[in-house]
């Protein structure tokens, strides 16, 4: 397994075909595309002075948060189905789109080099990989089954993970994942690195199929710590 974790890149990953020009959706077309076409409810995040703090963080104090400082205050969510002329008025030019994990899917937060690793693995092992965002604090956001959160612990010892130092965390209910066409103020923006379909969107893989390969790699990735094995937002 060792020779299939080399050192990869993001831009190796999603190369543009030549000749072509890469253009960026707009906000209302991206939670269009997110409300209606998958299914998915969405958040319009804070923007403001000093906002957000993707650089050191987010107020809320979860680890590796998924919106830093987006998501202090929320408005009402935009759920599936949503209007395009609602739409219209709340996704402003530039507005930050937040999802709500732990409905219809948890993420799975890794660092990106892991992330990348066990990506290539997973999809030579012919496994079925859902929705992936890279965000440009250096982590990699793999979409999961609902519910993975509070299972992890559970997963992790089944697979012989629970006394390993790995850094893995899940975002559950009540958490936020920033979604393209956002932008992290300082950093960029995010990105999806494998899309979203109307079947993964609907129905993300179970965590188990996912997590033995990404804990590895993670694994691989850093020396022991006294940190603990799981985290969970």
């Amino acid at each position: 397994m060792d020779n299939l974790f080399g050192d990869l890149r993001l831009g190796t990953l999603w190369p543009a075909p030549r000749g072509t020009r890469r253009t960026r959706a707009t906000s209302l077309q991206a939670a269009t595309e997110y409300t209606g076409r998958l299914g998915w409810s969405v958040a319009v995040g804070t923007t403001g002075p000093g906002r957000p703090r993707a650089a050191t963080g987010c107020a809320c104090a979860a680890p590796y948060c998924a919106a830093p400082g987006l998501h202090d205050t929320v408005g009402p969510e935009l759920p599936a189905g949503t209007a395009v002329p609602e739409l219209a008025a709340r996704c402003t030019a530039g507005a930050p789109l937040l999802l709500p994990a732990g409905r219809t899917f948890d993420v799975l937060d890794v660092p990106a080099q892991p992330g990348l690793q066990a990506l290539v693995r997973l999809e030579r092992m012919g496994t079925q990989v859902g929705p992936v965002l890279a965000a440009p604090t250096g982590r990699m956001l793999f979409f999961v089954a609902p519910g993975t959160a509070g299972q992890l612990p559970e997963l992790l010892y089944r697979m012989g993970w629970d006394d390993a130092a790995l850094d893995l965390v899940c975002h559950g209910a009540g958490s936020y994942v920033a979604a393209p066409p956002t932008v992290l103020a300082g950093l960029g923006p995010m990105r999806w690195l494998r899309r979203p379909c109307r079947e993964s969107a609907a129905r993300p893989p179970e965590a188990r199929l996912l997590l033995g390969t990404l804990a590895y790699a993670c694994h691989r990735s850093r020396a022991r710590t006294a940190e603990p094995a799981w985290l969970a937002s």
